[in-house]
């Protein structure tokens, strides 16, 4: 019986996709539920399983090519039968049985390197492959190969006419995320009048409140204490009392929204995503930290959900961790406003009329001047800024 496998229903919003990889050819066996093809959409990697156990016979779109919902992507020969071609060793069914525990972006490098997936020791949770341990086996090949090559007879260098000249040049397609993120950065600078303001704030006693309970905390909630809670915590009171900070604009009118859905922009091997953190006011620390942690694992393996990058009131980026001292967020659209945070530097400050040194972070806020006025910008940022350098105001909400 020939089935047609067609494209899901698109998550809301998203009007086509791009055929990332085939896992199957025509004429190949697969099992049912096995992942098929990859479809990448403008935020998330879709997985389409076999309905069915049985082969391909036909593809009719091939990688790098747009489809749409319902869309027939090719056709299947149901039944359970043997596949078609035995040309693979042994080793290979157990890999391809293996291979939907795999995420697109690490089954993407694995067949991109040639690696056996099965030859490699999981880091991540319940031993899943992620892409930093893809990565390190890559690594480790590659100094294998360095040393055969110098123990193996040296050969003649080609005469310098043989080496290439000039200055080459590589052209490379944009994925649909990262178009889509030029798209909506262009779109935040022509549509918001986005200012910044800057302030500066002391982390020593944060730093004292880490080093004092950090042990403590990591024992009992399995996860470290970063700096990124106390920001969260600090941007939703802060939010509470500038409601129209966390407000976007609608048409002509402005949207307040009473909940806090706090975007934490992360770096990822396809570009930069914003998974959300939903109700963060009704979370505790550790649940805060878990879900960050949580965020960044699957950002990095390609896992984020559509729903995970859905939405959002207030978004967070934070710089620092690539060295920057300061910058200037721009919008994630439709909201109104973004904190910035930056890299942590020992600096001299005056304290009780004396000179001390004390770790400073600066602090960016872009906002949307349309609907924030500069007062209600800089007291928010000032909020934040008090939160933060006395956290005993986070725990009496004041």
């Amino acid at each position: 019986m020939s089935i047609e496998l067609r494209v899901p229903q698109l998550p809301e919003s998203v009007s086509d996709a791009t055929v990332l990889s085939w896992h199957k050819q025509p004429g190949e066996h697969i099992d049912q539920d096995e992942t098929l093809v990859d479809l990448e959409t403008d935020k998330v990697v879709l997985e389409v399983p076999s309905p069915q156990s049985g082969t391909l016979t036909t593809i009719h779109f091939k990688e790098g090519e747009t489809v749409q919902a319902d869309d027939i992507l090719g056709i299947l020969e149901a039944g359970a039968g043997t596949p078609a071609r035995q040309e693979q060793p042994p080793e290979t069914p157990q890999a391809d049985k293996e291979a939907p525990a795999l995420s697109p972006a690490v089954r993407r490098l694995v067949k991109e390197s040639g690696i056996d997936p099965s030859t490699i020791q999981g880091s991540g949770k319940n031993g899943r492959i992620v892409k930093s341990d893809v990565e390190a086996a890559i690594a480790a090949q590659k100094s294998g190969s360095q040393t055969e090559r110098a123990v193996a007879p040296a050969t003649p260098s080609p005469p310098p006419a043989a080496v290439a000249t000039g200055r080459i040049e590589e052209r490379v397609p944009m994925t649909r995320l990262r178009k889509r993120v030029a798209e909506r950065l262009v779109e935040a600078q022509q549509t918001a009048a986005i200012l910044t303001t800057f302030n500066e704030v002391n982390l020593q006693a944060i730093s004292d409140l880490r080093v004092k309970y950090r042990d403590e905390f990591e024992k009992r909630h399995n996860v470290r204490l970063g700096f990124m809670a106390f920001f969260v915590k600090a941007a939703v009171e802060a939010l509470k009392q500038y409601p129209i900070i966390n407000a976007t604009v609608d048409g002509d009118d402005i949207l307040y929204h009473g909940y806090f859905d706090i975007g934490i922009a992360v770096s990822s091997p396809r570009g930069l995503v914003v998974p959300i953190l939903r109700d963060a006011d009704q979370l505790s620390f550790a649940a805060v930290e878990q879900r960050i942690k949580d965020f960044g694992a699957k950002a990095q393996d390609g896992s984020l959900s559509y729903e995970d990058l859905t939405g959002g009131t207030f978004s967070i980026t934070n710089g620092g961790v690539f060295g920057s001292m300061l910058s200037t967020p721009i919008l994630n659209p439709p909201q109104s406003a973004i904190l910035g945070m930056h890299s942590i530097q020992q600096r001299p400050v005056a304290e009780k009329g004396e000179i001390v040194i004390r770790p400073v972070m600066y602090l960016a806020l872009s906002y949307d001047h349309r609907i924030i006025d500069g007062r209600d910008a800089v007291q928010f940022l000032v909020t934040i800024k008090q939160l933060l350098e006395d956290p005993s105001r986070l725990l009496l909400e004041i």
